[in-house]
This record gives C-alpha cells, sequence and structure tokens, in this order.
C-alpha cells in the first residue's frame, strides 16, 4: 500500500475538484463534500425541471385555433350556438370579428361588478350600437341578451366587504378571480338552460386578466356539469388577447368610436386606479338602496 504524503494527496484532491467528475473515494471529507455537492445540484436542477413543466400554461388560443380548424374542414349545416359573456363593446369587438363566422352568437351582458350605475349602462348601450353597426354582427345576426344590474350580487359573490384586503389588490388577483367567477357561472347557468352548443367570455382579450383563472374556471364548469347531469353545453377555451386580439380590439374601438374605459369596472379597480370616487364602498348598498 502507497501512502502519499500530505502535499501529494491535497495536489490530487484539487485535480478531481477541477475536471468536475464525481469521485467516490471513500474515507476522504473532501471528496464526501464534493459529492454532496454534485447531488444537491442536481437535485436542483431535477426540481426546477418538475416545476417548470407544471407550471407551464396551456396554450388556450391554439386550443381554439383548433376547433375552428375543424369547422372549417367539416362545416356544420347549421353554425354552432355560441353564448358569449361580454362587459363592453370594446372588448367584443374583435371576438365578434373573430367568431362569427364559425359561430351563431348570442352576447349575455351580465355585469353588476361595474359601477357607477351610469357607467354600467353607458357600456350596455355602446355595444348595443355596436351591433347595429358593425359589418361582420349585422351580416351574422349577432344577438344580445341582458340580464339585470344588481350590485349587491357582486359584492355578496366577492365577499370584499367583509374580506377587506382583497379591495386594495390589484388586477388578476382573488378579488377578480372571484368575478370571473360569478359572473361566468350566472352566463353557463343560462347557456346550459337554453341549449347552446358552446360558452366563453370576452374577458380574456384583456391583458390585465388572467385567461390561466378564466379558463380554469370555464373548464371546471364543463365538468362540473358534465359529471352531474346531460348537458350538451361545451366550453370554447379561448386566450382572445393572443393573435393581435388586444390590439385589433383597440382599432376597432377608435374606428367605431367606442367609449372605451380605463378601468376594469368594480368601484376597487376604479379607485385603485386612482379614479376619484365619491362614494365609500362600506356605504354603496345604503346608497343604491336609496335611490
Amino acid at each position: 500500500m502507497v501512502i502519499l504524503d500530505h502535499t501529494l494527496r491535497i495536489t490530487f484532491y484539487i485535480a478531481f475538484l477541477s475536471s468536475g467528475l464525481p469521485v467516490s473515494f471513500t474515507g476522504s471529507p473532501f471528496f464526501y463534500i464534493r459529492n454532496k455537492q454534485i447531488a444537491q445540484i442536481k437535485n436542483k436542477q431535477y426540481r426546477k425541471k418538475m416545476i417548470s413543466s407544471q407550471t407551464q400554461k396551456t396554450n388556450y388560443q391554439k386550443i381554439l385555433d383548433n376547433i375552428i380548424e375543424q369547422l372549417k374542414d367539416n362545416p356544420p349545416q347549421k353554425k354552432p350556438s355560441l353564448l358569449l359573456h361580454a362587459c363592453c363593446g370594446p372588448c367584443s369587438s374583435y371576438v365578434i370579428e373573430y367568431l362569427s363566422n364559425y359561430f351563431d352568437i348570442t352576447i349575455y351582458y351580465y355585469n353588476p361588478n361595474i359601477h357607477p350605475e351610469n357607467e354600467y349602462y353607458r357600456r350596455l348601450n355602446e355595444l348595443k350600437k355596436f351591433l347595429t353597426e358593425f359589418p361582420d354582427a349585422v351580416k351574422n345576426c349577432v344577438k344580445l341578451q341582458e340580464d339585470t344590474y344588481n350590485p349587491e350580487e357582486y359584492f355578496s359573490a366577492t365577499d370584499v366587504l367583509v374580506e377587506k384586503e382583497l379591495q386594495s389588490e390589484p388586477e388578476k388577483g382573488e378579488r377578480c378571480r372571484r368575478c370571473y367567477k360569478f359572473r361566468m357561472e350566472r352566463a353557463w347557468n343560462y347557456a346550459c338552460e337554453n341549449g347552446f352548443d358552446w360558452f366563453t367570455t370576452t374577458l380574456s382579450i384583456s391583458p390585465h386578466k388572467d385567461s390561466e383563472k378564466i379558463n380554469t374556471i370555464g373548464k371546471s364548469l364543463e365538468e362540473k356539469d358534465s359529471a352531474e347531469k346531460t348537458v350538451k353545453t361545451k366550453y370554447l377555451f379561448s386566450d382572445f388577447k393572443k393573435k393581435g386580439g388586444f390590439l385589433r380590439s383597440t382599432q376597432l374601438s377608435s374606428e367605431y368610436g367606442l367609449w372605451r374605459q380605463d378601468y376594469c369596472g368594480c368601484v376597487f379597480s376604479q379607485r385603485n386606479s386612482n379614479k376619484e370616487v365619491k362614494h365609500n364602498p362600506e356605504t354603496h348598498l345604503l346608497e343604491k338602496s336609496a335611490e
């Protein structure tokens, strides 16, 4: 057995460490530490890869493109019906242009989150006006179904008056997710009850909206009803901001002189956008009741 002196052993250690090769000499604290470091690096790389694969977002636009391609390749005798939840004319503009040749569209206007009331009706009237002027809407007979306006439904569904921390959240947070959900659920129920083939919403056209949350809600609505009862309505996945959709909506808004609001809709988005709010959110319900 050859016994190396201390200096020579250190030289060998340095050479192996510099090589980057895994070493498994027993009895050496240096090589033990080296192997442990390599294992830690490999473990971190594996975990990073797994997290990346788990968080990789679904391409909802591609799913929609595939559905449209199927309709092009095998056009049905009658266009499938689509209930399209919409919050305003600008957000509807591009979506109507994009989908109306393939679907028989009925727009469903249910947005009790919008504040104040005159803003709600301003957006609704702009949408009505647009549907009478936009050639694609006229040619394809796009229809409009208006639901009721009751802000109490918004406050109740989102619980923002109780969980006050939600009031100051930026867009795409939990307050917004709850707002997406209760409006989409109302529209979904209407679509199922009235036998629509498809349902979706224009919400994903905004860069301020979380398309992952929106499509997750839509998917869960379809899966829940499919499991509990027989429904023919399907959720149409989408990410309308893609393929220049948001830009096109701004162009159409300018071309048709549409009122383009500078906040999402609710009193909190208005306040958080540094807009003057006349009503205290806590007294909003009382004031509405007194009107």
